[in-house]
């Protein structure tokens, strides 16, 4: 019988980060919302407020969703605690920058996240790796 390993969240101070991935024997986006979650519950100075955690939650999932469904299939989860606000940031091995579409309401094919996100956020960016992926990052109050 094989075993199954979950890669669990490598939390350090005021950083987390953790590798995603649509494979089930990983990582899943349900773990990096709980992952999140956690993270901003042990943030004490100043602590995050509720809104604020459900904000940056919201965030993540869309994100990370977004990175799993256009960007390769895996991506990694960075989160970053400032002073004044939380950073969320996923790499994927994708070039594309997200970009604004107009939301299905009736196919299902979305269209609300990466618009959601920007007005969450206080700044967004896509910054291009030489690699050949991207990080898309959003600065979210605290």
């Amino acid at each position: 019988m094989g075993t199954t390993s979950i890669a669990v969240p490598i939390m350090t101070g005021h950083r987390m980060s953790l590798d995603v991935s649509a494979d089930p024997s990983t990582a899943s986006l349900g773990d990096a919302r709980a992952g999140t979650r956690n993270f901003l519950d042990r943030l004490a100075q100043p602590p995050v407020s509720t809104r604020a955690a459900d904000d940056a939650v919201l965030a993540v999932s869309e994100l990370v969703t977004n990175a799993l469904r256009h960007g390769g299939g895996t991506c990694t989860l960075t989160l970053t605690a400032h002073a004044d606000g939380i950073e969320v940031a996923v790499q994927d091995p994708s070039p594309h920058a997200p970009r604004t579409r107009t939301p299905d309401l009736y196919g299902g094919s979305g269209g609300f996240g990466w618009s959601m996100v920007n007005q969450l956020a206080q700044a967004t960016a896509v910054t291009h790796l030489t690699t050949g992926g991207k990080t898309v990052s959003a600065l979210l109050p605290r």
